[in-house]
This record gives C-alpha cells, structure tokens and sequence, in this order.
C-alpha cells in the first residue's frame, strides 16, 4: 500500500505524521471521502471545493488542490482496486500540545482503502444528543469527528448502520456521515444547510437530479414519513427499511428507487458532475 504524504509517495509502514501533529492533538484538522471506482474519483471538483471551503472555515491556509490531484492520481495508480475509499486529510500540521497552532505549516495525507458496494436498504436509529447548527465547526467537514464515532457506536448497538440527529431546535439535521432525505406525500424533501446539516456531494447531486425540495423539518418527521433514504460518497442513494423500531417495509419505496436509479444513471455518464 502506497500513501501519499507531504509531498510523495510512501509505504505504509514509513508513512508517519509527528506526535506533535494538531490533526491528532487537537483534532484541528478536515478531510474528505472520495469514491474511487476502477482507479478514478467521483465527484472530485465537488469535493476539493468542499475542502477548500472546511480550511477557510477553520482558518487553514487553502490546499494546493493541484497537487491534491496529483497525489490522488499517483495513489490510484500505485493501489489498483474496483472500488476505492480515497481519504484526503489536511491538517495544522506540527504544533504545540495546545490549541494555538504552530508555523511548520499544514499536514497532507492521501490514502486509499479498497471497499464494497453498499447494500440497497438499512436500517438507522436516532440518537439523544444534538447538531449545533450555530456552532463553529456546523457546515464544515473536520476531523472531530468523536461525537460521530459514539453514536456510530450507539447505532450498531441496536442493529443499524447509522445514527440521525436532530438539530439543537428539534429539526431533522443528519446522520453521523450521511444526509438523510423523507418522503410526505410523494414528494422528496431533505433538511436545509440552515438546519447545521453537512452540504453533502451526493446530497448536492441528488437535490439537482431529482428536485428534492429543501425544507425545514421536524425531527419526528421519521415517525411518518413514507419513505426514508440516506446519501452519501460511499453509500450513493440508500433506502432505509427500519427507523428506530419503525419498519418501513417494501423499502426501497418508488419515490426512493426512482433516486436510485437517476443516480446511478447520472453518476455513470459523468465521474466529474
């Protein structure tokens, strides 16, 4: 396995990030997943723009997306593989064991990791705790990402493979690593970036594919909704066959596999939409 670190290519067992690195001190640091199919990304403008968008949000200089391009063309080709989990994270780099950042400048890392096609349906639970749509970090893809890993954690508990939030009001927000979207009425409706919800890619697509319509939901919108599915880089569109212990049976529903299918369709033609 081949990882791109700080300017070159490296094995993995020499590809090492300092101690002092404020992605690990601190967790002052983003990232972005990109779907790798047959040795090419999807979505990858998309996604740098969103990277790009994260180190504005936390004060980092802006990546040199040129190289980025370069480093995920060199990783690709060192690591062939189907389908690919193509890891971008770039952090403050070394710093002191604080939260003031250091002058070593930022820290890159490309990698990838070989997965599988997700199944059509699955099942997801809500959680108690809550999205800070005000928050700091609200809108931004960073490497804090503990809160995520104990719900991921309280939804395999329970048979699921994703936890949803509601937002610190009591709206719909998302899940710890997908968007969520519902169907009222035969119409698809997905919360709006106002709710502290990541803009997703696939969440970005699936809204100018479909005509989803943004809107601010209620958290128990779940309970009623006739059709629920997820979106995400590694999940694509994804039907949810159980809530909590509401079972949402024939799923996916038509409005749901019709998403689906247009998304698979679209993503087909285009690598770069």
């Amino acid at each position: 396995m081949k990882i791109w670190l700080d300017g070159g290519l490296q094995d993995i067992e020499s590809a090492r990030v300092s101690v002092f690195d404020h992605g690990l001190t601190v967790g002052d640091g983003i990232f972005e997943t990109v779907k790798a199919v047959d040795g090419r990304p999807f979505a990858l403008t998309r996604h740098l723009d969103r990277l790009t968008r994260s180190a504005r949000g936390l004060g980092l200089p802006d990546p040199d997306l040129d190289e980025i391009r370069r480093a995920c063309v060199a990783v690709l080709e060192a690591n062939p593989m189907p389908l690919g989990r193509l890891r971008l994270t770039y952090t403050g780099g070394h710093g002191p064991l604080g939260s003031d950042r250091g002058d070593h400048g930022p820290t890159l890392v490309v990698a990838l990791g070989e997965t599988t096609r997700r199944p059509d349906s699955t099942a997801v639970v809500t959680v108690p705790w809550t999205r800070n749509e005000r928050g700091a970090l609200t809108g931004l893809k960073t490497t804090s990402y503990a809160e995520n890993v104990v719900a991921l954690a309280r939804a395999r508990e329970r048979g699921a493979s994703e936890a949803l939030f509601g937002n610190t009001v009591g709206r719909l927000c998302e899940g710890t690593g997908s968007n969520v979207f519902v169907v009222l009425d035969g119409e698809l409706h997905t919360p709006p970036l106002a709710s502290g919800c990541l803009a997703g890619i696939t969440r970005a697509l699936a809204v100018e594919w479909t005509g989803a319509k943004e809107t601010d939901l209620p958290l128990d919108v779940l309970e009623r909704a006739e059709e629920v599915f997820l979106t995400s880089t590694l999940r694509d569109v994804q039907a949810v066959h159980r809530v909590d212990d509401r079972e949402l049976p024939g799923a996916p529903g038509p409005v749901t596999a019709k998403a689906m299918r247009i998304f698979d369709e679209r993503s087909g033609t285009d690598l770069d939409p």
